[in-house]
């Protein structure tokens, strides 16, 4: 492990959790050594409603990357999102501690816990501080002012915060799991790290990632997060939208959506296979498909322009409202990248170019290594950004000569396992 650092990332979404053991170079290259996917259940729009059967699906996801990985995970880095999260940019301002001297990294931690210090309420925790610039006596635009020398630095920074129960309730699953969590990222922030250029945020650019139940949004300005929010729709509504549509079950529906998204030429081509073509060119075969509902020819245009290209619309006018209250707008040169689940949504780039009249693009994790033929696509961006997220967190203190306490999975939760665990820590020196 000496040429790189393991990092364990787990994606916690409505409808899949995601689970990728990756090896990360000083480069920063991603290594994928282990994947998985379960089915989300116990969590609604991007929060746990009920924690026992949260606990049971992250506990499978991870052992099922753990025997691809052949890794025993003990720590991970847990993506967190919901419409509970809120977004404010603050300043601070303190005294360089040795005028006579240069700004040392004592001088940016004060500076940022002074940017820090804004009043929220007790039902909310800082989850990022996020420096966007610094100031060094006036001179503004300074993205690392370490070494140089002045009287007063200045930060502005952009403060992401998310409700202490979600926390709390997000961080009892992993420990019941039997994981310690190195850190909690906003999901919209993670898949940023994963999917845009440096050239694209300095342009300035949006970030959109279309989960099951949410849309999270990332604005970057001048290469730094300006705006974060979430917005409580996602793909899933699509979904609900088919199956009321054409009276069949939400699982159906959601087989015609992921259909329908293919290129055309797989739909013809599996509808060749079955022996039998369309009546016309607007009419589908959805025979492969095998519904319990036996559907077979149903229109192309009635399902894309009828039903999904409404809801596609409304989706992305609430993030061009969005947009227009974070104050932003005019300076996002770059335009729109959508990632996430439901950036595969069939014409989606389309009517995010007629509805907020920008260039759009849709958003792949690159340059990864490994097992990434299944990761390469839009699900996995959150994901693989959790991974470049841990690769910056400091290795946790642990006991002397490189050694660590290995994880007591088999031992019991709660207090029995608690004093089990410090008795064995009592004979350590």
């Amino acid at each position: 492990m000496a040429d790189g650092k393991i990092v364990v990332g787990v994606d916690i979404g409505t409808n899949k959790v995601i689970t990728v053991i990756a090896k990360l170079s000083e480069e920063g290259t991603v290594n994928v050594l282990g994947v998985s996917e379960v089915k989300s259940a116990g969590i609604k729009k991007g929060q746990i409603v009920d924690i026992e059967d949260a606990v049971s699906v992250i506990n499978t996801s991870l052992e099922a990357a753990e025997r691809m990985a052949g890794y025993s995970v003990s720590h991970v880095v847990a993506s967190i999102g919901g419409s509970h999260i809120e977004s404010q940019n603050s300043r601070g301002v303190v005294a360089v501690s040795n005028p006579q001297g240069e700004i040392t990294t004592n001088d940016m931690t004060r500076v940022i816990d002074a940017a820090k210090a804004v009043s929220f309420p007790s039902s909310r925790e800082i989850i990022h501080v996020l420096p966007r610039n610094y100031s060094v006596d006036g001179q503004e635009g300074i993205k690392d002012p370490i070494g140089m020398t002045g009287v007063r630095l200045e930060v502005d920074t952009h403060i992401i915060s998310a409700n202490t129960t979600s926390i709390r309730n997000l961080d009892k699953a992993l420990t019941e799991v039997g994981v310690d969590v190195d850190g909690f990222v906003f999901s919209g922030y993670a898949s940023s790290l994963s999917i845009l250029s440096d050239t694209e945020k300095e342009l300035g650019v949006i970030l959109v990632d279309i989960g099951s139940g949410t849309t999270d949004i990332s604005i970057y300005v001048d290469g730094s997060v300006a705006h974060s929010s979430v917005l409580p729709i996602g793909a899933r509504h699509i979904t609900n939208d088919l199956a009321i549509g054409l009276r069949i079950s939400l699982e159906s529906a959601e087989k015609i959506k992921l259909f329908l998204s293919k290129p055309i030429a797989k739909q013809v081509a599996s509808e060749d296979e079955e022996g039998k073509t369309p009546r016309s060119s607007d009419e589908i075969d959805l025979a492969s498909l095998h519904l319990p509902e036996e559907i077979r020819l149903v229109s192309r245009k009635t399902l894309v322009e009828g039903i999904i290209r409404p809801r596609l619309n409304e989706i992305f006018s609430m993030v061009g409202s969005e947009i227009k209250k974070s104050g932003w707008g005019g300076q996002t040169p770059a335009g729109l990248v959508i990632t996430g689940g439901g950036a595969k949504t069939v014409g989606i780039v389309e009517s995010a170019k007629r509805t907020l009249a920008m260039p759009v693009r849709v958003g792949i994790p690159q340059d990864l290594k490994g097992i990434k033929d299944e990761i390469e696509d839009t699900p996995f961006a959150a994901v693989i950004g959790l991974i470049m997220f841990g690769g910056t967190l400091e290795a946790p203190a642990g006991l002397p000569f490189g050694f660590s306490l290995p994880s007591f999975k088999f031992l019991p939760s709660g207090k029995m396992g608690k004093k089990v665990i410090d008795f064995i820590k009592s004979f350590i020196p």
